[in-house]
């Protein structure tokens, strides 16, 4: 089953480390990255805001643990967002194209 997989980052060299790596390795078909991204959330009991950047990953199901620990590898947060939603419908081609990028 294809997924999406939002990961955010500090920084937008980190964004394109952590892409590059995905892709490079098999664990991602194509990753996007959005960048800058302002980001407000509750850290250590406190309200905070920063810029980030955001990554768009699309896998596999099968390989997302192995992504999700490369990530955690190559990340620099205490706690990174990494998120997989599942993918209901889309261009059968282009489903298929990502089935087949990732091992």
């Amino acid at each position: 089953m294809s997924i999406v997989s939002l990961i955010t980052v500090g920084d937008r060299k980190e964004a394109e480390e952590i892409a590059r790596r995905l892709v490079e390795e098999k664990l991602a078909a194509c990753v996007n990255i959005i960048s800058p991204v302002r980001s407000i959330y509750r850290w250590k009991d406190r309200v905070e805001e920063s810029g980030e950047s955001m990554l768009i990953a699309k896998t596999e199901q099968r390989v997302f643990e192995r992504m999700k620990r490369r990530v955690l590898e190559l990340h620099s947060y205490e706690v990174p967002e990494i998120i997989a939603l599942e993918i209901s419908g889309g261009l059968k081609s282009y489903l298929d194209w990502v089935s087949s990028s990732v091992e």
